[in-house]
């Protein structure tokens, strides 16, 4: 009896464990139709017609791609620039508006001065490996973010010396999706070759 109901716990957990990923996935599903919900409901509170509230959905979904389109091809928009320029006239908050715009810049794919890079390094002590953002890099010295695992978006800066550093062949994607699996999704065997012991 005792045997029984330990195979249904472990049959109930499995089964628990397989709906996790579409729960998340539902969830930021949800999350966003909350969004545009409440957005359109605001819209459409302060004109009472929805021909009003359709056509300002309409032409803010064809100014998200328009811009889009725009960084894509050719780098950068005018309408971004004019944001921009506004934006850097306020104190303290040009400051703040500019890292933001740099780290995601850095994880989009359009801060075109370095590649994007992620290395291997020794945190939070000797011959204890793990991936890292190469943020910025100063002559020999390495600026790298540490991103914790399941959430990459948080995570240490750090400055390592550049023999403290092992050049991986992921990618920032492959290394996301490394950090948020805890490591299920790995399949960089030769990376893991140059990280053992000697």
């Amino acid at each position: 009896m005792n045997d029984y109901l330990k195979r249904i716990t472990n049959y109930f957990l499995i089964g628990v464990l397989a709906f996790i990923p579409i729960v998340v996935i539902l969830q930021i599903v949800l999350f966003m139709r909350d969004i545009i919900s409440s957005t359109f409901q605001l819209v459409y509170g302060y004109w009472d017609n929805y021909l009003i509230t359709i056509s300002i959905f309409i032409l803010s979904f064809y100014l998200f791609v328009y811009v889009g389109y725009r960084l894509s091809i050719v780098g950068r928009s005018w309408i971004i620039a004019l944001i921009d320029n506004v934006i850097n006239r306020i104190p303290l908050l040009n400051s703040i508006y500019r890292v933001i715009k740099k780290v995601v810049n850095l994880f989009s794919g359009h801060e075109k001065k370095e590649p994007r890079e992620v290395v291997f390094t020794e945190y939070p002590k000797d011959d204890v490996w793990v991936p890292a953002y190469v943020t910025n890099k100063v002559d020999d010295m390495y600026i790298l973010f540490i991103p914790t695992s399941p959430n990459p978006t948080s995570g240490f800066t750090v400055i390592v010396h550049e023999s403290k550093i092992i050049k991986s062949k992921m990618n920032i994607e492959e290394a996301t999706s490394f950090i948020i699996s805890v490591g299920v999704d790995f399949n960089h065997i030769d990376n893991l070759q140059i990280l053992k012991p000697k």
